[in-house]
């Protein structure tokens, strides 16, 4: 079980809104493409001191594949509250490309499938990833479980909570 500030949909949802908006105002202000990071945590908890630490792992993924392919970052913004850590940048670079990259991030690192990395290009378009995701705990496609509720809030979060402690253990060896 996850601990920390529980988050009600009102929150979450003023939280969708300011994000939106912060997507917007980049893309207008620089006309380039926007990445948007932050973390899939099922629950009313998004964060806490270790999830945190994962967010800034994969922070500093994304930071390291752009510098990788040379792109500028034009303007970066966070937001730390308990709604969850948020990182919102316009990259000068194409977004096909960049959303790519963050994919294999996301496929890749041991708690990738704990980053949400979405890549919106010039029009306001979310990039889809070429693949599905899979689910937490039975890999199969990730969309099919949330709809059906196949797995509870406790099931998955126990699966979080262990991969996190697993990760931070390793990191701190």
């Amino acid at each position: 079980m996850l601990i920390g500030d529980p988050v009600s949909l009102d929150e979450m949802l003023l939280c969708r809104e300011r994000r939106a908006a912060c997507q917007e105002q980049l893309l207008s202000e620089y006309n380039c493409p926007v990445i948007s990071f932050c973390l899939n945590i099922p629950g009313p908890i998004k964060t806490n001191a270790d999830l945190y630490k994962v967010f800034e792992f994969g922070k500093q993924e994304i930071i390291t594949m752009i510098n990788s392919l040379e792109l500028p970052i034009l303007k970066s913004i966070q937001f730390s509250e308990k709604t969850g850590d948020e990182l919102i940048m316009s990259i000068d670079g194409k977004a096909e490309i960049i959303k790519d990259h963050t994919s294999l991030i996301e496929d890749h690192h041991t708690l990738g499938r704990l980053f949400d990395i979405d890549v919106i290009d010039v029009n306001g378009n979310k990039l889809s990833r070429e693949a599905y995701r899979k689910c937490l705990i039975c890999n199969c496609q990730a969309q099919e479980c949330a709809s059906s509720r196949r797995h509870s809030i406790a099931e998955m979060q126990a699966v979080i909570t262990k991969s996190v402690n697993d990760y931070l253990k390793k990191t701190n060896d």
